[in-house]
């Protein structure tokens, strides 16, 4: 039994739809319905073991957890939530997989345990997280790991450092960032040369699912990002091929960029209200995140998709919801 916990999200319904596919058995628990597998989900909070335990029963020695559940966005308030649904919440999952001698995980982390400006980090790359969800993450991982050493003969512990995720039906930051560049209102801040690692929502999941049917073992750590890695202005070259046509080439300097971004959160905080613009944003959108991949290609995973293929699927949804109804 595959066990995905967190699994009405984004990642987790495209994972759900791959496992369908190949035919395996799972269970997602989630504290909100899922949208296409609501017949094999059940409701539980990662805060709250006693509600874990209920739905996390296990049936062979080959059960999997794959923990997808965190608070991830960049105005998660109070940021008090980052800790106690990532850290937290991890340890309460562990508990209750001890309590059912459940041995295998699969944990989604994140990139941003790195840091910014970062010269393509490997795995072993020491933790400088600059926000609360990269800091949260690390906090998280290092839960796992002393989990891990308790028992390193018998338990596995997988570890997928994602990049910024990106697909059709996602409204994330890389979705924002298309939608305004298929509109037509995108406005480069910056040079447009740093450049970013991504990862398009199809692969990660066939590297989630590749892991379980390799039946990996032991303590692994893997970066993901589908390359090559593109810069700003090669991400708008590509953008305009999908879209067959030729985008405005205005350009904002950082520093008036970044000032903008300062003028939006006094008015989140103002106003009360969640904005696109941010001064985090804006300072995420100008730096380098680009990161080395080796390990996923060590294991032998071959993606599906190329990055151009998934940023056309995405540029090709954003531009039907965009369409008169």
């Amino acid at each position: 039994m595959i066990f995905v916990i967190g699994g009405s999200g984004f990642i987790g319904t495209v994972l759900g739809k791959g496992l369908t596919t190949e035919g395996k058995t799972f269970r997602n628990i989630d504290k909100q319905a899922s949208p296409v597998f609501n017949a094999v989900t059940d409701i539980a909070d990662v805060r709250k073991p006693e509600d874990i335990a209920k739905y996390l029963q296990r049936e062979s020695p080959e059960d999997w957890v794959v923990l997808l559940a965190a608070e991830h966005r960049d105005d998660v308030a109070p940021t008090s939530l980052y800790y106690d649904v990532n850290v937290e919440g991890t340890e309460k999952v562990l508990q209750v997989m001890e309590e059912k001698g459940i041995n295998k995980i699969l944990f989604t982390s994140s990139v941003a345990v790195y840091g910014l400006n970062k010269e393509n980090p490997t795995e072993a790359h020491p933790a400088d997280p600059f926000n609360h969800y990269g800091k949260s993450k690390w906090e998280a991982e290092e839960v796992l790991r002393k989990w891990h050493q308790k028992d390193p003969q018998n338990r596995t512990l997988v570890i997928i450092r994602p990049t910024v995720v990106f697909g059709p039906g996602n409204k994330g930051n890389v979705y924002n960032l298309l939608k305004q560049i298929a509109s037509g209102k995108f406005l480069m801040i910056g040079k447009g040369e740093n450049k970013k690692s991504m990862a398009y929502v199809e692969n990660i999941s066939g590297f989630i699912r590749y892991c379980i049917n390799q039946r990996m073992t032991g303590y692994q750590v893997f970066n993901y990002a589908d390359k090559p890695d593109l810069s700003m202005n090669e991400l708008v070259t590509v953008a305009e091929k999908a879209l067959n046509k030729k985008l405005p080439s205005i350009r904002i300097p950082y520093g008036i960029g970044y000032l903008c971004g300062i003028g939006f959160d006094v008015l989140a905080k103002l106003s009360g209200k969640k904005l696109p613009i941010s001064s985090v944003r804006v300072k995420k959108f100008c730096a380098t995140t680009q990161f080395a991949n080796e390990g996923v290609i060590k294991s032998g995973y071959k993606p599906a998709h190329t990055l151009e293929e998934g940023l056309a699927s995405t540029l090709n949804a954003i531009m039907a919801e965009m369409q008169p109804k």
